[in-house]
């Protein structure tokens, strides 16, 4: 067959078949009389082999390789063809999700559009100076989408305090940090309660609620000192549980004052550290801390149990009670 049937019958165009050729892809296996190329059908076969490789993505180069070189090991071409393509694949993805962010700012003109990708960019950045401009700039300016995945994905302290910041003015992200507490990965779900701690709404509120129930006990702290700074007795059984594992037990503590504001809470406060200071399985480093902790809550019933602790077994503990009723003019 003549060049001319064979891009016919094969689809590729004749000055690409020449190309493979100059390329050594492809070697007509004769000459008519007149001189030109006159290809078999082994030469055709070739091409559709050459055709469906460039289908899987290999560049030329490869395919001369996977063609001609006996020791080419099709496994390692396909491993590469694999990672490459799941490259694309999340290159892609990620230009499908900025464009997506993009639109959602309704951007009136080129000048807003690429002030929203500028912004994306420097959010992306690998300079922490730039991500933090970028966050102190873009609470009106990007979608709250991505100032909650940025939130999610900061390591740098300072930059993520400025990306909760801009989290807090945009008036919205709370029910989206929801995906963040459900992460696998530990340090995502604090960057999520962190977060939501600093915004103000019924919504995050809701979801710190929530959170006191989580079975990440970072989240469940983060979230219960929150409620507690606002005066919601949800918090307190978590707070007692904190002072007890010794996790921000004093910041716990802080809390459970905050929360005795009226005597029927103190009242609750102390009878729960009590009765933990009572448990037979709390051991004495968290006797000491709940004994502490009955110090900062008002009310008859804490000045009872530091008068009863005064005579406790545990030295460290006895001692403790009686130095806080003295303080408290009970002693």
């Amino acid at each position: 067959m003549l060049i001319g049937e064979v891009a016919r019958r094969s689809g590729v165009s004749a000055r690409m078949l020449r190309h493979y050729e100059s390329l050594g892809l492809v070697r007509p296996s004769g000459r008519t009389g007149s001189g030109y190329r006159e290809y078999s059908g082994a030469d055709v076969r070739r091409i559709f082999h050459i055709e469906s490789l460039r289908a899987m993505g290999l560049s030329l180069r490869e395919i001369g390789r996977a063609l001609d070189d006996p020791g080419f090991a099709p496994a390692d071409l396909v491993d590469d063809l694999i990672r490459r393509t799941r490259e694309r694949i999340a290159a892609e993805t990620e230009l499908l999700i900025r464009l997506d962010r993009v639109h959602a700012t309704d951007p009136a003109g080129w000048e807003d559009v690429l002030q929203v990708l500028a912004l994306l960019r420097a959010l992306g950045s690998t300079s922490a100076g730039t991500r933090q401009r970028a966050a102190l700039a873009s609470a009106d300016e990007v979608p709250v989408e991505a100032l909650v995945q940025a939130a999610l994905d900061e390591r740098d302290p300072y930059v993520a305090g400025a990306l909760r910041w801009a989290l807090s003015r945009s008036g919205g992200g709370a029910a989206l940090l929801t995906e963040g507490l459900g992460s696998p990965v530990a340090t995502v779900r604090e960057r999520a309660v962190r977060a939501l701690a600093e915004m103000p709404g019924r919504e995050a509120a809701t979801l710190l609620r929530e959170a006191l129930v989580s079975p990440d006990a970072v989240v469940r702290g983060r979230a219960a000192l929150t409620l507690g700074a606002r005066r919601e007795a949800a918090a307190i059984p978590v707070l007692v549980d904190m002072i007890v594992a010794g996790s921000n037990d004093t910041d716990a503590a802080d809390a459970l004052s905050v929360l005795a504001g009226d005597d029927a809470a103190a009242d609750r406060i102390a009878a729960l550290l009590v009765g933990r200071i009572g448990d037979g399985t709390t051991g004495q480093p968290a006797r000491g801390r709940l004994t502490q902790a009955l110090a900062g809550i008002p009310g008859a019933t804490a000045s009872r149990a530091l008068a009863d602790l005064v005579g406790d077994a545990d030295r460290a503990v006895a001692l403790t009670a009686a130095y806080l009723l003295r303080l408290r003019g009970d002693g």
